[in-house]
């Protein structure tokens, strides 16, 4: 027999930019190609030759293939290609993974913690780790990820497909995946992919004449001039181009005898002038006619379950034992349609070869057969399992409803909903209850389990407004609900709009449900209310709403703990925590305590880990020790919450920043930004741009902290939580090392105002330290301000007690002022900017009202000052000295050497100091061991001097320090 024919060129464009992608990948630029077309024209063909391709140039192939089984299946596609993956790679991939693994665990069972239930965390983390596990399988020599059927995905695998797509360009990953052409999300996530240039789109069409008839060359084994002209025009007539139509064709003449081959090739036996197969449901009646009674029914059997059946219900309704079910699928037109392919939910499954044969199966019997086929088939899949244990629950569902028993298939479906959102599969819990809200009917307590379970789905899956919109449904609930039923769904409806930040919302909706309480609330029912009450009275101005939401929330705390409701337990002491900081330490620390017992006493991982960052943050705010917060981060990242290990490394960033650990912070925020902006974790990326920002400040870098504070208004809007850090903590300390009093006292008015009168906004915007010394100084400060709570923080305490020693000795009380004085000093020992800024601004008042020992705290003020280029606060301390009457020397600080253009430009000492070492071309490392700098300071001073001098390069750079430079 003659080979077959070379591949149709129709698909070699396609092929070869799928090749590019490969090729790109296994050079460590991956990238994606998606493929679409309609059934039949070869898709699954040519996802089937890149993997030959990859195969063949050593890559790891993962292929993965979404299921039309349910009406979704989350993470099918993905789950299937990883664990092929983890079946064959050794212990250190999973060691290598760290936290990630943890998450993986989601797609990857055997890595799932034994006993343990995974925290859930964002899709967009799952996603990160399923980009670094191909980023592992492909760092030999690349990896493919085929995924074929992607218009059958869950909304879960498309949002990880998409995150891959716009992820792979630094990656040895190729991502070819394959689609329908019809309308849907896939086909969506593919355009918008291709139209930002995050992956390649094809079509993958029809054949014209020419390559439909190599195809059929192909099919024939023969050379495309031996196939007869009509069996080519016979072909083009039936499948106007598509490759699966014409395969049917060809078989279906081959089967009937319709076409032959003798010694001279292939012959029609008759011209078939009229002979046009009609659509597959014609074709496979057609088959039916003439297949025996048994070998039909088991088709038929199979067909109402689409295009799966497990094969174990098969059994049960057909009567069938295992050996003669497998008999009949091997023999006859069940195994020319069908295959047994795979496992899942502890079942063998039995798939039909073509995705449409069971709908043209269906299509040849009356609907009256069909539904009760559909009933008899979902009562054999409840009777292998009462519990319905994964796609057996939807299955069911989607029976039922072909069945028209409704309100049973609404139950299910709801069932598979709270599954999912147990793994954390929101958008498929949102699609499963809008089906079951469709089937609920007129039984209100069904469609009220129904609302409830769809507002927290929502809210998860972060269609928050969708949420809240479905106030109006539960309102029509109303007069066929009961009270406690009403108010549970008012008060989800609550909580809802507190992750919304619609206060107002939230609120009437907590009043609604406490009209429908009325005088009957039960305790627990009332603290199931208090503490979403409490988050979201605390949001409104005024020290009476702060005072009211503590006074709910510890009642929500007392009785949860009483009627035994943990998670509510845990929400009010933590919030409570919150909300005393600025008051009582210890007492908020306690709160956080309790919470962190009652979450271990009740297995509640992910918040103990919440307690434990907050109490980090406490112990920073208390002594500046960091030692919690490293540790709960590596905690939480070994628990696989990675937004808990974020945020406490954020926290320890801002406490570094402070301490002085200015090249650390930065480093932090350099590592942590991009990857918490990658994963929309908005709040920790505020946090951190909030920092940069005062790290700019405290370096009297105004230009840097500005433009800190414009990439923070970019990213995350008008803030006035942001705004009362960045002027507390960023713009007043920039202005006073500006020496610019009057202007770093409208940027503390400015944060206080921000603050709005609310406690609970952060203690250390400066409210509570730096401003109290300011007004002493300014002799706008009664001492009973001093007594607040949150001045004993000890960033605030420094201030405070400077302060306190101002009001001292302005009022002759030079003995408690020296006291107060060195109280300061010790505060402040661990931050030493902000030591030398007490020194400096307490050396003014001890001068003026004769205590202390102002002479001493300038001369040492002054010396950090000069080493730190704070010329403004360096020149005040020695025209202090000078007044005081001590002799101070002239600073040669090396700025008489520099050129008069460069001193123009701002450049420093320490830059021209650099620049010389650039001219004799060290590089940055080795100028950070002469200089006694580490590289990343030499770096930001290298982008300072281009950014004065306008030069774009270090050579450039290097011309400014030759003679006439």
């Amino acid at each position: 027999m003659t080979a077959p024919a070379s591949r149709p060129s129709g698909h070699d464009k396609p092929l070869r930019q799928a090749e590019a992608v490969l090729a790109g990948a296994r050079e460590g630029a991956g990238g994606s190609v998606f493929v679409r077309g309609e059934s039949g024209v070869g898709r699954s063909r040519l996802l089937a030759e890149c993997g030959r391709v990859a195969a063949g140039a050593g890559m790891v192939v993962l292929r993965g293939r979404a299921s039309v089984l349910a009406p979704s299946t989350p993470f099918r596609p993905l789950t299937e290609a990883l664990m092929a993956f983890a079946r064959t790679a050794g212990p250190d991939v999973a060691a290598t993974l760290g936290p990630y693994r943890v998450i993986l665990g989601r797609l990857i069972p055997e890595w799932r913690e034994p006993g343990a239930v995974p925290d859930e965390q964002p899709l967009i983390v799952l996603a990160e780790g399923v980009l670094r596990l191909l980023g592992l399988a492909g760092r030999e020599r690349g990896c493919l990820l085929v995924l074929d059927d992607l218009q059958a995905a869950d909304p879960e695998t498309l949002t990880i497909v998409e995150y891959l797509a716009d992820n792979l360009a630094g990656q040895p990953v190729a991502l070819v995946a394959s689609l329908l052409d019809h309308d849907s999300p896939a086909l969506d996530l593919a355009g918008s992919a291709a139209r930002r240039g995050a992956a390649g789109l094809v079509d993958l069409g029809r054949f014209d004449q020419g390559d439909l008839s190599a195809f059929v060359a192909s099919r024939l084994e023969c050379p495309a001039a031996e196939v007869p002209d009509d069996v080519l025009d016979l072909a083009w007539r039936v499948s106007a181009g598509n490759p699966s139509l014409a395969a049917d064709l060809l078989a279906d003449l081959i089967e009937g005898e319709l076409l032959g081959r003798d010694e001279r090739g292939w012959r029609l036996a008759r011209r078939l002038t009229s002979y046009v197969p009609g659509s597959l449901s014609r074709r496979v009646a057609r088959r039916l006619q003439g297949c025996e009674q048994e070998p039909r029914r088991l088709l038929l059997a199979a067909a109402v379950f689409g295009e799966r059946a497990p094969r174990a219900a098969l059994r049960a309704m057909t009567g069938l034992g295992e050996e003669e079910l497998s008999r009949r699928l091997h023999a006859g037109l069940p195994a020319e349609l069908m295959r047994a392919d795979s496992q899942e939910a502890g079942l063998d499954w039995c798939s039909f070869r073509h995705p449409m044969t069971a709908g043209a199966l269906l299509d040849t019997f009356p609907s009256s057969y069909r539904v009760e086929l559909s009933r008899q088939a979902a009562e054999a899949v409840e009777a292998l399992d009462p519990g319905l244990p994964g796609v057996l629950c939807q299955l069911v569902a989607r029976l039922r409803t072909q069945a028209g028993d409704r309100s049973i298939a609404a139950r299910h479906l709801l069932e598979a909903a709270r599954r999912a959102l147990t793994d954390g599969a929101a958008a498929s819990a949102v699609d499963l209850l809008e089906q079951a809200v469709a089937l609920a009917g007129d039984d209100a307590a069904l469609r009220a389990d129904i609302s409830e379970q769809l507002v927290q789905a929502l809210v998860e899956a972060g269609q928050v407004d969708r949420a809240l919109a479905m106030v109006e449904q539960f309102d029509r609930l109303d007069r066929e609900l009961g009270r406690s039923r009403m108010a549970a769904l008012h008060t989800r409806l609550a909580w809802a709009a507190v992750f919304a930040a619609s206060t107002e919302v939230g609120l009437a909706q907590i009043d609604a449900a406490r009209r429908r309480l009325g005088d009957h609330a039960t305790p627990a029912e009332l603290a199931a209310i208090d503490v979403v009450a409490a988050h979201l009275v605390v949001e409104l101005p005024g020290r009476r709403n702060f005072d009211l939401a503590e006074g709910m929330a510890r009642r929500a705390a007392a009785v949860a703990e009483r009627s035994d409701l943990p998670v509510v337990a845990c929400q009010a002491w933590q919030l409570l925590g919150s909300l005393l900081r600025q008051r009582d330490i210890d007492e908020a620390t306690a709160c956080l305590e309790r919470s962190r017992r009652l979450a271990i006493g009740h297995g509640l991982r992910l918040w103990e880990i919440h307690a434990l960052v907050r109490l980090g943050n406490d112990d920073a705010a208390r002594d500046g020790d960091l030692r919690r917060l490293r540790q709960v981060s590596l905690d939480a990242r070994a628990a696989g919450a990675v937004t808990a290990a974020y945020q406490a490394e954020a926290s320890a960033a801002l406490q570094l920043a402070l301490q002085g650990g200015y090249d650390e912070a930065a480093r932090m925020i350099d590592s942590l930004l991009p990857a918490a902006t990658r994963l929309r974790l908005v709040e920790t990326a505020g946090h951190l741009r909030q920092t940069g920002a005062v790290i700019a400040a405290h370096q009297s870098r105004r230009r840097e902290m500005d433009q800190a504070v414009a990439d923070l208004r970019r990213s995350h809007g008008e803030s006035p939580w942001a705004d009362a850090k960045v002027f507390g903590l960023a713009r007043a300390f920039c202005s006073l090392l500006e020496e610019n009093r009057e202007r770093a006292l409208d940027d503390l008015r400015h944060a206080a105002e921000a603050n709005g009168g609310n406690p609970a906004m952060s203690p250390l915007n400066g409210r509570f330290g730096l401003h109290l010394l300011l007004r002493a100084l300014a002799g706008d400060l009664d001492e009973a301000a001093l007594g607040d709570g949150a001045a004993l923080l000890r960033w605030n305490h420094q201030f405070a007690l400077m302060a306190r020693a101002v009001l001292a000795g302005r009022r002759g009380d030079r003995a408690a002022a020296g006291v107060s004085a060195a109280a300061a000093i010790d505060a402040a020992a661990i931050y030493p900017m902000a030591r030398n800024l007490v020194l400096r601004l307490g050396a003014e008042a001890a001068l003026a009202d004769g205590w202390g020992d102002p002479v001493a705290w300038l001369r040492e003020a002054e010396e950090y000052f000069h080493r730190a280029e704070t010329a403004a606060v360096a020149g005040a301390c020695r025209a202090m000295l000078r007044r005081a009457g001590v002799s101070v020397g002239q600073r040669r600080d090396g700025r008489d050497a520099i050129p008069g253009p460069l001193r123009a430009s701002g450049v420093t000492v320490r830059e021209y100091e650099i620049l010389g070492l650039l001219a004799v071309r060290l590089s940055n490392r080795e100028i950070a061991e002469q200089l006694h700098l580490s590289p990343r300071t030499v770096e930001k001073h290298v982008a300072r001097l281009m950014a004065k001098t306008g030069r774009t390069d270090r050579a450039s750079l290097r011309e400014l320090h030759q003679p006439g430079g």
